[in-house]
């Protein structure tokens, strides 16, 4: 992991890069353990951690972390919407993964309370890979609340 810090008289801040491997064209990787561990570094008992991904084919988003199968649906659903091969205009071949990643974005914010991710019950972070596989990176920003 990198990382970065900045700092300001009213607020923390600490930013992580994880990297991340992916395998397959379209693959829903579970990253939670990965930003909880820089959560836990960064000794912030109160804040917020916002998960950005600096690609255009990769996304991230909060699901259901407990039923490996709602990612297959989720997977499934999303090929069905934005199938690999048809007719795009984009010429590099990956019109799919630049429309998969729109219809989940590239980031998401979670509460820190008590020290860890506010996550519900059963909810999870996943990197979402529409242009695989290939080796890529989530950001972790950890800002503390301002006491």
């Amino acid at each position: 992991m990198k990382e970065g810090s900045e700092s300001s008289r009213e607020t923390r801040s600490r930013m992580r890069v994880i990297a991340v491997q992916t395998a397959q064209h379209t693959q829903m990787k579970n990253i939670t353990a990965e930003v909880e561990r820089v959560v836990a570094e960064s000794e912030c008992q109160s804040g917020i951690c916002c998960v950005y991904v600096p690609h255009t084919t990769a996304g991230v988003m909060i699901n259901e972390g407990d039923d490996p199968d709602v990612m297959r649906d989720i997977e499934a659903t999303f090929n069905k919407l934005a199938p690999q091969s048809n007719s795009y205009r984009h010429a590099e071949g990956n019109a799919d993964s630049h429309i998969k990643t729109a219809l989940t974005g590239n980031s998401v914010t979670v509460f820190i309370e008590n020290g860890r991710l506010a996550l519900g019950r059963w909810q999870a972070i996943f990197f979402c890979e529409f242009d695989g596989p290939r080796r890529r990176e989530a950001r972790v920003k950890i800002i503390a609340d301002a006491i």
